[in-house]
């Protein structure tokens, strides 16, 4: 007959106190962490979604304490492109980040690829002022600064004296390049040389390629601090209008003794909102570009 049956099952002993002790405690650290992180992420968020909400009420609504729309206001945005020079602040703004990260990359890569691979006599040194220059406050030098764009080269009131220097270098952008760079086996350089690639080739097809993800990080962070960039445009281009930026343009929208918030926030909207964008697409890259230069110093 028990062969018939076949052998019965086993009956799975029940947990022990130290077993259960040890689930809850897991549970417990899943629920804390995983709560932590939903407040985290809450206490980023919600000034988005207040300041998208505030952007669809009315101007009355806007200065209550209402935080749901009455009614859904989605004029506001076709009221702030009308305004006049919200183009011009956005052609400006498009030009001044575009042209000034794509200058910035350009002359920081040949920097940080001597810093980080060559070796001459010096380069310690050099790679100690390229530091001390990201320790300078611009605030320190702005006044020669401004002297030398607007007295001698009339360059006041364009944003030329803000993207013409980031033609020379960036500091902070040759150190984080460096440093990703410094990743990069040197054996795959020596292999280019060997097979008769000169340095600018052999940066070109072979270093460039593999940096990727590093200058995309130096990119983003370029075209992020040009596009909010407010202490610039308000030094050289505060007396003309028609060289404004998105950032410093939204002082426009606050009034002597009115300010209409709803369109404020609205404009706002529209100046996060290409940014927002831009990191979304891109955050891969970034975030890999960013976590492989701490890598090897």
């Amino acid at each position: 007959m028990t062969q018939l049956l076949g052998k019965p099952p086993e009956l799975k002993a029940p947990p022990s106190l130290a077993e259960r002790t040890a689930h809850r405690r897991a549970l417990l650290e899943w629920i804390a962490i995983h709560s932590l992180g939903i407040a985290v992420a809450l206490f980023f968020t919600l000034p988005f979604v207040f300041v998208l909400l505030t952007s669809l009420m009315s101007d009355t609504q806007a200065l209550s304490r209402d935080l749901i729309p009455h009614t859904w206001e989605w004029g506001n945005y076709a009221e702030v492109f009308d305004t006049p020079g919200f183009l011009t602040w956005w052609r400006n703004t498009l030009i001044y980040a575009g042209l000034g990260t794509v200058l910035t990359v350009v002359s920081s890569i040949p920097v940080a690829y001597a810093l980080a691979k060559f070796r001459f006599r010096g380069r310690n040194l050099t790679l100690m002022l390229v530091i001390s220059m990201m320790m300078l406050p611009p605030q320190v030098v702005i006044i020669p600064m401004y002297l030398f764009w607007a007295k001698q080269l009339d360059l006041s009131g364009t944003l030329w004296p803000l993207i013409i220097p980031m033609a020379f270098g960036d500091a902070f952008s040759i150190f984080l390049l460096r440093q990703f760079l410094t990743t990069i086996p040197d054996e795959y350089v020596d292999a280019a040389k060997v097979d008769g690639c000169g340095d600018l080739r052999t940066l070109l097809k072979v270093v460039l390629p593999m940096a990727r993800p590093g200058i995309a990080a130096v990119a983003l962070f370029q075209f992020f601090y040009a596009w909010n960039d407010y202490f610039g445009p308000q030094i050289y281009a505060s007396e003309n209008p028609g060289a404004w930026t998105l950032s410093y343009g939204l002082e426009s929208f606050k009034g002597a003794h009115h300010t209409d918030w709803n369109l404020t926030m609205a404009a706002t909207v529209l100046v996060m909102a290409p940014v927002i964008l831009v990191f979304f697409f891109a955050q891969k890259a970034f975030v890999e570009g960013v976590t492989l230069t701490g890598v090897k110093g």
